[in-house]
């Protein structure tokens, strides 16, 4: 499904987040908000969230997380002011391991005392270098969802009941300009770090116009598919977890943070040393 961001791509994330609040943006953030970082989501009862949160510790490129949300679904590292059950554009409600097959626009209702946000890092936020560098992001060109692979043999650190395989989003370029986005992205870890596999998809196991979540973007003669780990990851692990219920972003469709795409390494790496 094409979309248009070119309305979005220059405004604050504070207002892009009220129109997503109001219902006005329903479709994927990829390209808003230019500059800033944007977070996937996963919201889990007290009960799973000490387990979900060392495994994403144990799993830091898939699962790199950017602020844990306690109390109340209100936001304060990334965003003073937001709300991760209402300024997300889609959510999907798992429970018992099964997407419901529903997108909600918002799950105030489904927020319960003990319950434990997670903002986890984006590739959407490396995105913006590799657009500096001239390097063509396709499904941004192509006004479509990033395509996303479930890869097996990609296998994440099991952590209590949580484990599975990596998902990985994919962007199809020149091998010179992947060896570009490779330099680029590895000095990004806290928003998924170097790609995992550089060349034809058949070698991990995927076929690349199948994806398991996003759009489908076409590949050219000459070009190679770049697949990166993603924060969609928990969305597969929590098929094996099981929990009775997770709250997540729609693929693709993300929170924007207040924070600067070129600050936000430094960012958590501060965090960390507190």
């Amino acid at each position: 499904m094409a979309f248009d961001i070119t309305p979005y791509i220059n405004m604050k994330p504070s207002e892009v987040r009220q129109l997503i609040r109001e219902g006005k943006i329903d479709f994927p953030t990829s390209g808003m908000c230019a500059g800033y970082a944007q977070a996937n989501l996963v919201i889990l009862p007290p009960e799973y969230a000490g387990d979900f949160e060392e495994y994403a510790k144990k799993n830091p490129f898939p699962c790199p997380i950017l602020e844990i949300i306690k109390g109340t679904p209100e936001t304060h590292a990334m965003g003073e002011g937001g709300n991760i059950c209402t300024d997300i554009p889609k959510y999907r409600i798992y429970k018992d391991g099964k997407w419901t097959g529903e997108e909600l626009t918002d799950v105030s209702e489904y927020w319960k005392e003990g319950y434990v946000g997670f903002l986890i890092g984006c590739s959407f936020s490396f995105e913006e270098s590799l657009l500096r560098e001239g390097i063509e992001v396709r499904h941004i060109a192509q006004k479509r969802n990033v395509p996303m692979f479930k890869v097996p043999l990609f296998q994440t650190v099991p952590v209590g009941p949580f484990s599975g395989p990596t998902v990985c989003s994919m962007r199809p370029m020149t091998p010179e300009n992947a060896r570009k986005a490779y330099e680029i992205t590895v000095k990004m870890p806290n928003v998924h770090g170097a790609p995992y596999h550089m060349g034809p998809a058949e070698a991990i196991g995927v076929d690349a116009m199948k994806p398991d979540f996003g759009d489908a973007v076409d590949i050219y003669e000459g070009e190679i598919p770049v697949f990166w780990p993603c924060g969609v990851t928990p969305q597969a692990a929590v098929e094996n977890a099981k929990p009775p219920i997770m709250i997540t972003h729609a693929p693709g469709h993300m929170f924007i943070t207040d924070i600067v795409n070129a600050e936000l390494n430094d960012y958590l790496e501060a965090q960390k040393s507190q």
